[in-house]
């Protein structure tokens, strides 16, 4: 294996961000696939801006900030849901594929982690949700660094962190923006395109594009 260490985003990666409201889906009724996407938009939206700002609050705060512009967009939808909503956003699905793609380089020897946007406690909640604890070596946290992804030193956690070089980092995520920040900063990327969703930034290619986690192993 050329790569000492496997490195994943979690919410859409990992994490299915829309398993939320696609779990209350009769509740909400037909609009829940458009209140999901502005929920999920503004959510990023606030990360980037705050950022930009040097005004950061955790991602559990935006999470909830993002749901109740969402809910203002989405006027057909039932605030009284919002706390289900939210508590539901703490034990996300994974993606079929996750567990025995971990667990298959684990086998081969590499190291392997998460580094996100989110908050320690909602990260600790969803891995344990999943089981994932038990193949983990470790969770990274932008709190660490108090600034969202793509800022370079999100990236940095990891290889301070492990004593690395970038190149020795492989790193794997569904949202292109954050393959590019993470080629910027020199690991090697693997793009999970799920959605089939076209390229971009095309100065900052990934190495490896994939539609799921499927392939991983036998790419690296």
């Amino acid at each position: 294996m050329r790569h000492a260490a496997f490195v994943f985003d979690a919410y859409g990666t990992l994490f299915d961000v829309h398993a939320a409201v696609r779990r209350h889906a009769a509740r909400i009724g037909p609009d829940g696939q458009l209140l999901s996407e502005i929920w999920r938009a503004k959510q990023l939206e606030y990360s980037w801006t705050r950022t930009l700002m040097g005004a950061y609050l955790d991602f559990w705060q935006l999470t909830e900030q993002a749901l109740d512009f969402a809910f203002a967009r989405v006027p057909s939808a039932d605030r009284a849901l919002r706390a289900d909503l939210l508590e539901a956003y703490w034990h996300l699905d994974c993606y079929p594929e996750v567990p025995s793609v971990l667990r298959a380089l684990k086998a081969e020897g590499a190291r392997l982690a998460i580094l996100s946007n989110g908050s320690p406690a909602m990260l600790d909640a969803a891995v344990r949700s999943a089981a994932l604890d038990q193949v983990l070596d470790e969770v990274f946290s932008v709190d660490a660094v108090r600034r969202f992804k793509t800022d370079p030193a999100v990236y940095d956690l990891v290889a301070t962190s492990w004593r690395l070089y970038p190149s020795a980092v492989s790193f794997q995520s569904s949202n292109r923006w954050d393959v590019a920040g993470a080629a910027r900063f020199g690991f090697r990327t693997v793009w999970i395109n799920r959605s089939g969703q076209p390229d971009e930034y095309l100065d900052l290619r990934p190495d490896v594009i994939l539609p799921s986690l499927d392939g991983l192993v036998a790419a690296s």
